[in-house]
């Protein structure tokens, strides 16, 4: 599954209103909850915050990918949102997050995040991708870049 099959334009935000990391990550899991990917919010941040617990997922560059398993997960997702001011957020770098990207992945589903974790990875280390999803005028112009 390629991460165009996690996404949808419903997943997508612009531009966010969160200023900070566990706000960030609620108005993205708020998309999930509303667009049927997840059934309980409070389960699913659960699992999310126990693992930001671990060590952050701001991976620098401005870019975060928080990440859940959680039983309260109908099908593998993937939300994005933008903040042109910045996310207050415990980077490894110590920088603002501008792109948040939260995967949420059903209990037994193994390795999946992984998986989805390498392939966002990946594409994110360019800076010619960091910089079109920030300025991308859409968001089916976000989903396009996402799905390449």
């Amino acid at each position: 599954m390629g991460l165009k099959e996690l996404i949808s334009e419903e997943l997508i935000v612009l531009e966010m209103n969160s200023q900070t990391k566990i706000d960030g990550i609620k108005e993205l899991a708020e998309k999930m909850k509303i667009s049927q990917r997840i059934t309980d919010l409070d389960v699913y941040l659960d699992a999310v915050m126990v693992r930001e617990e671990e060590s952050t997922t701001g991976i620098g560059f401005g870019v975060g990918i928080p990440h859940g398993k959680s039983i309260a997960v109908q099908t593998p997702s993937l939300a994005f949102g933008r903040s042109q001011k910045g996310i207050a957020y415990d980077s490894m770098d110590g920088k603002p997050v501008h792109l948040l990207f939260l995967i949420a992945v059903p209990e037994n589903s193994n390795d999946e995040h992984l998986r989805i974790l390498s392939q966002l990875s990946r594409k994110l280390m360019h800076q010619e991708i960091r910089d079109r999803l920030m300025n991308a005028v859409d968001k089916e112009e976000i989903y396009t870049i996402i799905g390449e």
